[in-house]
């Protein structure tokens, strides 16, 4: 779905999975500082939007998810999973509650799925799923933000900022008061300087959710069984994932940025070394310079030096092996 703040002046059309806002709007670096310093916004109306209702809502969805929603205060945000049978992350999920309906937003393009899903699984539940992309634009206020939120709005209210859910006719006349809009490739920077997953970025067909720090933040370990639950609590309770999550300082003189699937490898072994991992997200930041999220073998040794391809790399770690 085309946003039509692709209109505004300096606007330069995302690609790939993002395509339907602007990567940016002329200045990246300057979009990046005015997110970091609480100002602007960021246009997300190309995600998917899924409204779920009903008086079993939250009880329903408690079954299905990672996460324990069936208290969810009205107000409180959350973000949760839907796993396979196995394990394998299949969706992420942003919630909030406002009371009467559950508002989630998700990945572009995934949403048809999510809902055919959670249609097979209704049962004799007294709940309904709407897809709610082509009336719900996603819009993000970065922490700190003092922008007005119109009335009836949904948002979610997290430590990086508030989501909201607005209605798409509403998204121009919100712009204009917003203060300077930021593309998204500034809302990816300062999510990987977060170290925050993003489902088909950080994920693969295998990926669970241990590998990425997901458990705590969307995956509930106290709560009852769902599908994908064993693999969880076996991998919390009796080992350790294949996988994890590491923060990688790239060499700043290559002039391009290591793509995602690049395959990273021991700096040591040169460039014929075993394939150890592989980069998920590469930005260039505005204080950090070029950064990157990357998927590692977990006995790789933390101090290890890294090569993404042909640039150097030095990792933090985000999962601890």
């Amino acid at each position: 779905m085309k946003s039509p703040l692709l209109s505004l002046p300096g606007a330069v059309p995302a690609e790939g999975v993002d395509e339907g806002v602007a990567a940016h709007y002329g200045d990246l670096f300057r979009e990046q500082r005015a997110l970091a310093d609480g100002t602007g916004f960021v246009d997300l109306s190309h995600r998917g939007v899924v409204a779920v209702t009903g008086d079993d809502r939250l009880s329903w969805l408690h079954l299905l998810l990672t996460q324990h929603v069936s208290d969810l205060p009205a107000g409180e945000a959350t973000e949760a999973l839907i796993l396979s049978a196995n394990g394998h992350i299949e969706h992420a999920l942003y919630l909030v509650d406002d009371g009467t309906t559950v508002w989630a937003h998700v990945e572009p393009g995934t949403q048809e799925a999510l809902i055919a899903y959670l249609e097979s699984m209704k049962f004799f539940y007294r709940v309904e799923v709407a897809d709610r992309t082509a009336d719900t634009a996603v819009v993000h206020l970065p922490a700190g933000s003092i922008t007005e939120v119109p009335e009836g709005v949904a948002v979610r209210q997290t430590p990086y900022g508030r989501d909201l859910f607005l209605p798409r006719e509403e998204l121009e006349a919100f712009a204009d008061r917003a203060g300077p809009p930021a593309g998204i490739l500034a809302h990816e920077a300062l999510r990987v300087e977060q170290h925050r997953p993003r489902l088909g970025f950080e994920t693969d067909h295998r990926t669970i959710p241990h590998e990425l720090g997901w458990v705590g933040t969307a995956v509930h370990l106290q709560k009852g069984c769902y599908r994908g639950q064993e693999t969880v609590a076996r991998v919390h309770n009796l080992g350790k994932p294949p996988r994890r999550l590491v923060f990688l300082h790239l060499d700043g003189s290559e002039v391009h940025l290591p793509p995602n699937g690049a395959e990273v490898r021991l700096a040591d072994d040169g460039p014929d070394g075993r394939k150890i991992g592989f980069v998920t997200t590469s930005v260039r930041h505005h204080e950090l310079g070029p950064v990157a999220l990357a998927l590692v073998k977990r006995n790789v040794p933390v101090d290890a030096r890294l090569m993404a391809e042909e640039t150097a790399a030095a990792q933090e770690t985000v999962v601890e092996p």
